[in-house]
């Protein structure tokens, strides 16, 4: 049994992982259950978000997941007779193998009780790679509801002509997590410092909001973004649907923004009445975001949170679709020598063209960094193991 924490696309990772720890273990998984006490306090159930008889069906091949456990071992639960314990963090598969099947052997049922990261990026067999990949990009769909209105959003965006995607991770649980308080009021600064220190989970509580943004640790503000897509020459008419939840200071904080790109839409605006079902329901909702960001001409992200990278690689595996992967530390220093007088707009726009002109979701390998796995590249970002590669690149 296990138990998913985190948002939507930190879930969906796991998910990947564990049906592919099971398989190997050749052990049972029930259905997992997602998150419903992490910061925004979702009720869905796997079943609203994914199709789930089609995600046992598709991987009866490789791996047996029942949809609750069977009654006898339901008794032992409530006997008490579990082991319940989180896996230990980005572990290879031998930990499973050594640690975690004999405790399934001696228990019957193990519940891993925290799913994120526990799986390695690398060194791990191709069988196991290539079934991560299979089951992220085959057997987990979107139930048929929420496929079909992200369909529609797409079609409506569609008929206005190309548009894209931006991941504008400037929330109000992303700043509080984080500590940036750029361009904030003192009061506002103060807010998202009491909402850190209410939230027992986010461990850091000290945090330097400048030193952090030099660093390139915050999400870039709309303001800073505006910039980055007029340095593009992304024109001022394209649309640019914005995925993400409400944005922190509103419209106020958009202003920047919307007055540079006057076609900025989201799905709140573009199907007002079909997502009254969806309302605090924000997992069901950023399965729309994660649906439109698949098929958009491209997709930016503000900050390399869970979902830019389960995103950037999907849309690798879709055929290497423009990916925009911001280099924020940079941007950041551009932004102040611009905004302090010290750089020219033509110099600034041309520093940010060719500092970009190589992160825009190309085919490449992912970066390994023995005995550092959160720093190195994560494996659902650029799963290469499972992309058609250009010849250069296989063969390296």
């Amino acid at each position: 049994m296990v138990s998913c924490n985190g948002g939507l696309n930190q879930m969906r990772a796991a998910i990947c992982d564990m049906v592919t720890i099971a398989r190997y273990l050749n052990v049972t998984l029930i259905v997992p259950e997602l998150d419903k006490t992490s910061f925004w306090a979702d009720p869905s159930e796997f079943k609203d978000i994914f199709d789930v008889d089609y995600f046992i069906s598709s991987l009866r091949d490789e791996v047996r997941i029942l949809k609750e456990l069977p009654p006898r071992l339901k008794r032992r639960v409530e006997l008490g007779y579990v082991r319940s314990m989180p896996p230990v963090s980005w572990s290879d598969i031998s930990y499973y193998q050594n640690q975690i099947l004999p405790l399934i052997r001696k228990y019957k049922i193990v519940h891993l009780n925290k799913t994120d990261a526990r799986l390695a990026n690398n060194g791990l067999p191709m069988e196991i790679q290539k079934l991560r990949c299979r089951v992220n990009f085959a057997a987990l769909r979107f139930t048929p509801e929420i496929e079909e209105l992200g369909r529609r959003v797409v079609r409506i965006l569609r008929r206005n002509g190309p548009f894209l995607v931006l991941h504008l991770r400037y929330e109000m649980d992303m700043l509080a997590f984080s500590g940036c308080t750029h361009g904030c009021s003192n009061e506002e600064a103060e807010e998202l410092t009491r909402m850190r220190y209410a939230y027992p989970w986010w461990k850091e509580k000290v945090i330097d909001s400048n030193a952090k943004r030099n660093d390139g640790l915050c999400p870039l503000t709309p303001e800073e973004t505006a910039m980055v897509l007029k340095a593009l020459d992304v024109d001022s008419s394209y649309q640019i649907y914005i995925a993400a939840g409400e944005i922190y200071g509103g419209q106020r904080r958009m202003a920047a923004l919307t007055s540079a790109y006057p076609n900025v839409v989201r799905k709140e605006t573009l199907l007002p009445s079909d997502l009254r079902f969806f309302q605090n329901h924000s997992s069901q909702m950023a399965a729309l975001d994660y649906i439109v960001s698949l098929e958009s001409d491209i997709f930016i992200p503000t900050y390399d949170g869970n979902m830019a990278k389960v995103v950037e690689g999907h849309r690798r595996y879709l055929g290497f679709k423009k990916t925009v992967l911001l280099d924020r530390k940079l941007i950041v220093e551009l932004v102040d020598q611009y905004k302090n007088g010290t750089m020219s707009w033509n110099h600034f726009s041309s520093a940010v063209k060719a500092s970009h002109s190589s992160r825009m979701g190309a085919p490449s390998r992912r970066q390994m960094i023995p005995d550092k796995p959160k720093e190195e590249d994560y494996f659902y970002a650029n799963p290469h193991e499972c992309l058609h590669q250009p010849e250069e690149l296989s063969v390296l």
